[in-house]
């Protein structure tokens, strides 16, 4: 069965709204084409995560995940007018309106692949030894989404704004990376580079032990790791937010919204660190409005767009 473009695109929206939490307070201000393309690459994205954090053994993982690919190299000889017959499913709402939102849109679809590789660094327990290991991982899977959020808000120097847009992307997925710290150890991760962990003295209990860190004066050493990580995180986020002043407003509040929550994530993370290792950090929703509203009334925008004249 062919899935009705419209259908489908209000299913990607369906699963956006139940699913993207943080995101979707930032993707309800665009206006509505730009909405619902953006729905649909979270609802992918979705979809490619859902697979590397899912229950199937490692090999199905990778089988799936090398799956996912393929469908995206169709996407991308879809949009580009070549013959993807048999290679996409025409009754999958995701892939049907990823499709028409590539038409409609000078989105990098083939950046979804390093999101696939990152799932895929995840799915083989990859460890960072380095900073510099672990910023390969978050632009594969935060700043491809900031890459491919760009083309749909509409990048006017695209070599630069992605830049930003990457940029972002880390400040977010460093964001991310503080707040689940429990959480991946229980699942068998450790995403800290080593050579933080080393400078700071702090090593992790073994795999399938209860919590990361034995003791009180490990988790102390950890409030120090914590600050240090915070900082490296606002540095980033710093450089990302200028991407605001490039693209128009209602863009600017999307990406404004879904960064001014992780920011004051990332503040109430560095005033209180051992309550990440005590259960899953988040703002009320009141507070996500709240930042939302301020986005839409272009806050950060106008700050940015301050500094650059100064």
């Amino acid at each position: 069965m062919v899935m009705n473009t419209a259908e489908a695109y209000a299913q990607c929206e369906r699963v956006t709204w139940e699913q993207a939490r943080n995101f979707a307070y930032g993707i309800r201000l665009l206006p509505p084409d730009k909405r619902k393309a953006l729905a649909a690459v979270y609802a992918y994205a979705r979809r490619i995560d859902d697979i590397g954090d899912g229950d199937l053994a490692r090999g199905a993982k990778a089988e799936r995940l090398e799956e996912a690919r393929q469908q995206v190299k169709a996407l991308v000889a879809t949009v580009n007018g070549e013959d993807a017959t048999g290679r996409l499913d025409p009754g999958d709402p995701v892939l049907v309106a990823l499709a028409d939102t590539g038409k409609r849109f000078p989105v990098p679809l083939a950046a979804f692949e390093e999101l696939i590789d990152g799932c895929l660094a995840d799915v083989n327990q990859a460890e960072y030894d380095t900073f510099d290991d672990l910023l390969y991982y978050c632009r594969c899977v935060a700043g491809s989404i900031g890459r491919l959020s760009l083309g749909i808000y509409g990048p006017a120097s695209p070599e630069r704004q992605s830049k930003l847009a990457d940029d972002l992307g880390v400040a977010l997925q460093l964001t991310n990376i503080l707040r689940d710290v429990r959480e991946d150890f229980r699942n068998n991760r450790v995403y800290l580079p080593k050579e933080d962990l080393d400078k700071f003295g702090i090593e992790f209990a073994p795999f399938g032990q209860p919590e990361p860190f034995p003791g009180e004066a490990m988790q102390a050493r950890f409030a120090n790791l914590v600050e240090f990580e915070a900082n490296r995180a606002r540095e980033w986020y710093g450089s990302g937010l200028r991407l605001l002043v490039t693209i128009d407003r209602r863009s600017a509040a999307c990406t404004g919204a879904m960064a001014g929550i992780y920011r004051r994530l990332l503040e109430r993370i560095a005033r209180n660190p051992h309550a990440v290792l005590e259960g899953r950090m988040s703002l009320p929703g009141s507070e996500k409005a709240l930042v939302a509203a301020q986005a839409l009334a272009g806050f950060d925008r106008w700050k940015y767009r301050k500094g650059a004249r100064e």
